[in-house]
């Protein structure tokens, strides 16, 4: 199991061979500029140097599996400040061969206690390990035009979680979007957030209830507004273009957080 990971810890490196098969694989990792996808090489191999991969189960932790989950995880950190310390608040892996059947408990507002399982590909916890389905892993290699990448979308929960809430707001650095406060910062960007949200969780309905037109995106991203940053910043990494024609004021505000190196 990861024969070359004793390297990594010399130097990282990753074996040119398992390199272009992860790129092979994944068509929009190759389709990142060249400066992009040298620094993505790099931070795979101090994600995979630092993080500790667990199969669930008898599903055994390969190469393949490992380098394929690291190159995509990496993938919303290339350009921020700070880059692997967003995912600095855990360590643990755990690879499940499929989805994975989660029993919920929720309390309502009027206090009854709803028990519940829900089929889930991955999920993130705060604080904790990320859970990841490798067959919805391997699906990312050929979803990219629907949007979908399980990867991108927990580790999107993971920048989301890093100020205490998954409400669809990752913490903000100082002057975005021109604001002089932190609190202002955060208005403007719920501000552009919670319409396409709104927008889209309206369109997800009509499809739903009156066979309307269903959406673009994953409807999932309908349940809340931070599973709608997650599924969109899936679309935003994935396929840009589509997501770009289908939310227009989404892909500049996504820029300057995830680029500000190019805002």
């Amino acid at each position: 199991m990861l024969r070359w990971l004793r390297g990594l810890r010399a130097g990282p490196q990753i074996p040119d061979a398992a390199w272009q098969a992860t790129l092979a694989r994944y068509r929009f990792l190759a389709a990142l500029p060249a400066t992009d996808g040298v620094r993505l090489r790099e931070l795979a191999a101090l994600f995979l140097r630092d993080k500790r991969f667990h199969g669930a189960g008898e599903f055994t932790i390969t190469d393949e599996v490992a380098l394929a989950i690291a190159a995509q995880a990496v993938l919303p950190v290339l350009h921020l400040p700070g880059g692997l310390n967003w995912y600095d608040d855990f360590v643990g892996i755990v690879v499940h061969a499929g989805e994975v059947v989660a029993r919920r408990r929720v309390t309502d507002v009027d206090a009854v206690v709803h028990e519940y399982d829900e089929v889930i590909a991955g999920e993130a916890m705060e604080h904790g390990p990320v859970m990841l389905s490798w067959q919805d892993v391997l699906a990312s290699s050929v979803t990219t035009d629907d949007g979908y990448n399980v990867v991108i979308h927990e580790f999107a929960h993971k920048l989301d979680m890093r100020d205490g809430a998954v409400d669809g707001c990752p913490p903000l650095p100082p002057g975005f979007a021109g604001t002089a406060s932190g609190a202002a910062a955060r208005a403007a960007w719920l501000k552009v957030l919670q319409a396409a949200y709104e927008g889209f969780r309206e369109k997800t309905i009509l499809a739903d209830r009156f066979g309307g037109e269903p959406p673009w995106l994953d409807a999932y991203g309908a349940e809340s507004i931070g599973e709608f940053f997650a599924v969109a910043c899936e679309a935003y990494f994935v396929n840009r273009a589509r997501f770009g024609a289908e939310f227009p004021d989404l892909p500049a505000l996504f820029d300057e957080f995830f680029r500000p190196d190019r805002a």
